[in-house]
């Protein structure tokens, strides 16, 4: 990605429309699928969809198998491609279209899946401080070698290899103390089994939609910095930044609801 290709930074305070301006709701409506990381749930979206539902756009927060209110699936029969079905099959069942597909952190491999399957059904692609892993490798080929050796003998000891536990709040930059109890009781066991399997793509990431990165930077989370570079060398990838921790729908949620309307308009 050439340098004079990338949007720095995104000027979004108090002029996205549809959120928190006074332009026409039903002008501006969009169609978001929001889809969440390791660890998490369609609960840790909640802020970000009230405000967007607010500005009158439509929203829907999927949870992936084997997570959150659907922890009681965890096996270790899910893969990538488990994650991807969850995504389409909302689209489809919801008979969605024009839709503004958003993915943080691991759930960036979901948003690759469904851009290779239903690419018709999508207007935007947001890939929100996301794992960002190229058709046919895993996850974990994407993370320092280091991190894989942690979590594989973290899931063995803690759940004979099936899943990840949850680390703290603090590792995704939340520090709030009402924050911090709320994402850690909601926090689930990850499947390990997610991040051996391969992302089954055709194309290329993003399958040449319209695609924004969005990096959170403060602070910056390490173990995605080999999917930046990534994001960075490529061509047709818009660029964005906020100025907040890797849970940014959690500290910068009205933000980050205002960016996810600005960069997708």
């Amino acid at each position: 990605m050439d340098r004079r290709d990338v949007l720095k930074t995104m000027a979004i305070a108090g002029v996205a429309a549809g959120v928190g301006s006074g332009a026409t709701k039903a002008d501006t409506a969009q169609t978001f699928v929001l889809v969440h990381g390791a660890w998490h749930g369609g609960w840790c979206w909640r802020r970000v969809a009230d405000l967007l539902r607010a500005g009158g756009h439509q929203v829907f927060t999927p949870t992936q198998t084997g997570l959150g209110e659907r922890k009681h699936l965890l096996s270790k029969d899910i893969t990538l491609d488990t994650f991807t079905k969850d995504i389409a099959n909302v689209i489809e069942a919801e008979e969605l279209s024009n839709v503004v597909l958003v993915g943080h952190s691991f759930g960036g491999n979901a948003i690759s899946g469904v851009a290779d399957t239903m690419p018709d059904r999508i207007r935007h692609l947001v890939y929100l401080d996301s794992l960002v892993v190229e058709g046919g490798k895993a996850p974990f080929d994407g993370l320092p070698p280091d991190v894989v050796a942690a979590r594989r003998k973290a899931a063995e000891e803690t759940s004979g290899g099936l899943s990840l536990p949850a680390p703290a709040p603090s590792a995704f930059g939340v520090s709030d103390a009402k924050d911090t109890e709320w994402v850690k009781r909601r926090m689930t066991p990850h499947p390990l089994s997610t991040f051996a399997s391969p992302l089954n793509i055709k194309g290329s990431v993003g399958n040449n939609l319209p695609r924004t990165y969005i990096h959170c930077t403060n602070p910056s989370y390490a173990a995605l910095q080999a999917s930046r570079d990534f994001v960075k060398a490529q061509q047709g990838w818009r660029w964005a930044e906020i100025a907040t921790g890797h849970d940014a729908m959690v500290m910068m949620p009205e933000e980050l609801s205002k960016m996810l309307v600005g960069v997708t308009s």
